[in-house]
C-alpha cells in the first residue's frame, strides 16, 4: 500500500473527505469479529491487534479470515510474543499463503519477551535477516509520549525503523494539535514516514466494557495506562464520536499547518457504527 500526503484543499469541510476517503478498521482477535467486519466494503483496511492474553496465533488465525472475506488484512506482530527466527519464518510463511504483504510491528505488552525479540525494532531486523520484509510495514509512534519510555528514545527507536517501515500509525489521540506538532517534529528530525493518525471510532460505553471483560481490560484499554483523560473521554456518557477531533484535524490540513496520510480507527470491534459514521460524514464532505 503506497500513502501520500493528503491534498490540501481551501475549506475546511472538503478536507474531511481526504481524510476519510481510506480508513483503516482496526480489530481484536475476539469471537464474533467476523461478524462486524463482513459488513465492511471489499478491500477495507482491517488490522488485527496483537494480545498477550490471546496470544500469537489468535491474531495470525484472525487475520487470515479477514483477508478470506476480501479485506486487506494487517496482522500486528508482536515482537516479545516471538520465540525465535523459526517462528517468525513460520508466521510469515502464513502470511505469504493468504496473500497478506502488509504488517505492524510492535514491541508487544507482554511484561517478559517470549524470545529473541526484545522490541519491535529487533523483530524489524529479524524480518530483513531473513529476507522476508512484506512490502508494506507500519510501526507505532507516540504523540503525547509513552508512559514507559523516555521522548529521545522514542524519537531515536522511530529513526531506526524508518529503515524497514513504509509508514507510521500514532497511539490514540484526542488532541488534534498535538498530532500535527508531532507530524511536523518528526519531518524536522528528518523522519519522512507518512503519519496515519490513530483515532478513537464510534464507542458505546457498555459495548466497551464488555468487550474489556472478554479480552482482559489490560488489552484492550492497554493506551490508557498513564493517561486517565483518555480513559474518560471513551467512557464518558452516551460514549464518543469522532466528529471534533476529524474536523480540527482537517482545519489543520486545509491550512497547510498539518500533513497527514490518512485516518487509523480504534474500533474496539464496534465496526458497524464506526463505519457508518466514517461513510455518513464522508458523504456529506464531498
Amino acid at each position: 500500500m503506497s500513502f501520500q500526503p493528503l491534498p490540501k484543499v481551501p475549506r475546511t469541510r472538503r478536507a474531511v473527505a481526504p481524510l476519510l476517503a481510506a480508513p483503516r478498521y482496526e480489530i481484536l482477535p475476539l469471537p464474533r469479529a467476523l461478524e462486524a467486519t463482513e459488513q465492511l466494503p471489499a478491500g477495507s483496511v482491517v488490522t488485527v491487534t496483537a494480545s498477550p492474553h490471546k496470544g500469537l496465533h489468535a491474531t495470525i488465525d484472525l487475520v487470515e479470515d479477514v483477508a478470506a472475506q476480501g479485506m486487506r488484512a494487517v496482522p500486528h506482530l508482536a515482537a516479545r510474543q516471538f520465540r525465535d527466527s523459526a517462528e517468525l519464518a513460520g508466521v510469515l510463511d502464513r502470511l505469504d499463503a493468504a496473500g497478506i504483504d502488509e504488517v505492524f510491528v510492535v514491541g508487544g505488552d507482554n511484561h517478559d519477551p517470549a524470545g529473541d525479540f526484545a522490541d519491535g525494532l529487533a523483530l524489524l531486523r529479524g524480518m530483513a535477516d531473513l529476507g522476508r520484509l512484506p512490502t508494506d510495514v507500519g510501526v507505532p509512534s507516540y504523540p503525547e509520549g509513552h508512559h514507559t519510555i523516555d521522548d529521545a528514545t522514542l524519537w531515536t527507536s522511530l529513526r531506526a525503523k524508518q529503515e524497514y517501515a513504509t509508514y507510521t500509525v500514532t497511539q490514540l489521540c484526542f488532541d488534534a494539535d498535538a498530532i500535527c506538532r508531532f507530524a511536523a517534529e518528526a519531518r524536522r528530525r528528518g523522519i519522512t514516514l507518512p503519519v496515519v493518525v490513530g483515532a478513537p471510532g464510534v464507542v458505546d460505553v457498555t459495548k466497551l466494557l464488555r468487550v474489556g471483560l472478554k479480552i482482559g481490560v489490560g488489552d484492550s484499554l492497554r493506551f490508557a495506562r498513564g493517561n486517565a483523560s483518555v480513559t474518560g473521554k471513551l467512557l464518558r456518557p452516551g460514549g464518543y464520536r469522532p466528529d471534533g477531533l476529524v474536523r480540527k484535524l482537517a482545519s489543520r490540513v486545509a491550512y497547510g499547518d498539518c500533513t497527514l496520510a490518512g485516518l487509523h480507527f480504534y474500533t474496539f470491534n464496534h465496526v458497524a457504527a464506526t463505519a457508518r459514521w466514517v461513510r455518513n460524514t464522508h458523504r456529506r464532505a464531498a
